[in-house]
């Protein structure tokens, strides 16, 4: 874990030797600053020479000023260091989640990784500031001043020491039992964030339900939760002050009454009980600070293991070691292909898969829900690897492309159509960063989404808000087809992406398909009958099986299944799951 994260300091790493490094020097000062303070009694006040006081008091200027360049170059460095530190884990975190693969995603909720990215990382990087710091300072501070204890009056300095080591294990021990409480907050801030997350995106149902007073509960009790848990953990944490302040006291009224009959007796001076006095109060506050150090690092490890979880996470998919940088054509096939989500699951969701589909050819997947159809095609991007079989696409196993080149011409519309905030003309160039204007218009025109863009105000520099937000369902689903045309794939696969347009529109678009990219291999998913009776073949979907595959026509006359939803599409206008959708 550590050697995960500590390799993310990077460029930082001479700002991180640097805060220390002036840290020390800061506690330097603050142990010469008392000695100076004894003298000016002892020699000056004491003996009546000015010459002296000025002389001492000129040092502890001197002294004072340095220390205080220090701590602010201390401070300065700290935060460059744990800034710089907490952006990399970002950046590094960002960067290897965009190489996990459906599979990896599926372990991690979005809300959690938004927890690790945000609230994680910032405990984190206070953290790594507090060690860069105080972690230094504190721990040096207390020995430098408990050895100028000791060469002043090791009587006294061993009051010092036990309360050192009293209050020392109180802290720890108080720290070691508020660290549960932290690990169990973090768990509870990803139901927070998933809160926040569904209400924000699904708003429009949340009102039109009208369940806002049902999300308000929700969210107000993953936020008690949050409340409970920390409560729990500060409540012990709190016991730090009273302890410290305690200990504070009865040191400083031990070290007063002794050492006053040690002043009195003159085995020691006036100067020396003040000097013992000051570095009194320095060993317990810098005990104090450590103390807060080290339950901010109880804090912090909770979140560093959910940090190192997420950089460790390696990509269930790979790159051959010489992968192939060309796919010769469309054709695809399936080879024996059982394939399931997790390794736990009982049953697979796809079992024995065979299919040999043409380059060029159009095929429709009809299928009830839970079918496993969706499954099927995203097999053949590469989504998903199979457990068992071959996926074949141009005459190789998708497993030895590179997956950039294969995902480049094998172009998917997927049933969740995602726009992103930008333009229409931005959105696009999603499939192809140089498309000229032009080339996005031909692509438009083949989804037949030119006729809405050309009557926004702004035509193709319209806006597009987050998530599509502000175009209908059909718009969105025709402008993620012409964003996959512009891909060029050899191979395109429409699952459901046609359920929001019109059956004149949907009939355009496959009718477009045919005269444009005769060449490219389209498989089209689809409840709709009408959408896919035109197909060359058609692959009918059972319970993760192939129930049948042919025509439109031997299809009617052999398969049950098909015959029974196109009779009920027929005549009651119903969808694949109205009847026999098994």
């Amino acid at each position: 874990m550590l050697k995960t994260l500590g390799a993310q300091i990077k460029e930082y790493k001479w700002a991180s030797i640097a805060t220390p490094v002036f840290m020390l020097l800061e506690v330097a000062v603050d142990t010469i600053i008392p000695l100076l303070m004894a003298s000016i009694i002892d020699n000056g006040v004491n003996m009546g020479d000015t010459r002296h006081i000025y002389i001492m008091g000129v040092w502890m200027i001197v002294a004072a000023l340095f220390g205080l360049l220090t701590g602010c170059l201390g401070a300065k460095y700290g935060a460059k260091a744990a800034m710089g530190f907490g952006k990399n884990l970002r950046a590094a975190m960002f960067r290897n989640i965009q190489t996990f693969s459906f599979a990896n995603i599926d372990r991690f909720s979005s809300a959690s990784l938004v927890t690790r990215m945000t609230t994680d990382v910032t405990n984190i990087q206070n953290a790594y500031m507090m060690l860069l710091r105080m972690a230094m300072r504190a721990p040096a501070s207390i020995i430098c001043a408990m050895a100028m204890t000791f060469f002043i009056s090791p009587r006294l300095a061993t009051i010092y020491l036990i309360a050192v080591i009293v209050l020392g294990a109180l802290l720890l021990f108080i720290s070691k039992a508020a660290m549960k409480y932290f690990d169990r907050a973090f768990r509870r801030y990803d139901d927070l964030n998933e809160s926040v997350q569904e209400n924000v995106s699904a708003i429009r149902v949340v009102k039109a339900y009208v369940r806002e007073d049902y999300e308000k509960k929700r969210f107000s009790k993953a936020a008690q939760n949050i409340y409970d848990v920390f409560v729990k953990a500060e409540s012990l944490v709190v016991y730090n002050s009273p302890l410290m302040q305690f200990t504070v006291y009865a040191c400083i009224l031990l070290i007063s009454w002794l050492g006053a009959h040690m002043v009195v007796s003159s085995s020691l001076t006036t100067g020396d009980l003040m000097a013992l006095l000051t570095y009194c109060m320095n060993i317990l506050m810098n005990l104090m600070m450590l103390s807060m150090v080290f339950v901010m690092i109880s804090l912090s490890l909770a979140s560093a293991r959910r940090i190192s979880e997420v950089l460790n996470e390696q990509s269930t998919l790979h790159n051959p070691k010489e992968p192939l940088y060309d796919v010769p054509d469309g054709s695809i096939s399936f080879k024996h292909v059982s394939f399931r989500y997790s390794d736990t699951a009982e049953t697979p969701v796809l079992s024995d898969i065979n299919l040999d589909i043409k380059s060029g050819e159009t095929i429709g997947i009809i299928g009830g829900t839970g079918s496993s159809k969706s499954s099927l095609v995203n097999l053949i991007s590469r989504l998903y690897d199979t457990d068992t079989g071959s996926v074949i696409v141009g005459g190789h196993d998708v497993r030895e492309y590179d997956m950039d080149t294969l995902r480049n011409k094998v172009a998917v519309v997927l049933q969740q159509n995602v726009l992103f905030s930008g333009t229409i003309l931005e959105n696009l160039r999603w499939g192809d960063k140089n498309a000229t204007t032009d080339e996005c218009i031909e692509a438009c025109k083949m989804a037949c989404a030119d006729d809405f863009i050309d009557s926004f105000p702004d035509k193709y520099n319209t806006y597009i808000e987050q998530g599509g937000t502000n175009v209908s369902g059909g718009q969105k689903q025709r402008l993620c087809i012409a964003r996959a045309l512009l891909k060029k794939p050899k191979v395109l696969i429409l699952d459901d992406s046609t359920s929001a347009v019109d059956t004149a529109t949907d009939a355009r678009i496959r009718e477009a398909f045919a005269k444009e990219i005769p060449g490219t291999t389209k498989l089209i998913i689809a409840q709709r009958i009408s959408s896919v009776q035109g197909a060359d073949r058609i692959i009918v979907m059972n319970d993760g099986q192939v129930d049948g595959f042919g025509t439109h026509g031997e299809l009617l006359a052999n398969n049950q299944i098909y015959r029974e939803v196109y009779e009920s599409q027929t005549q009651g206008g119903g969808d694949f799951d109205e009847k026999g959708g098994v």
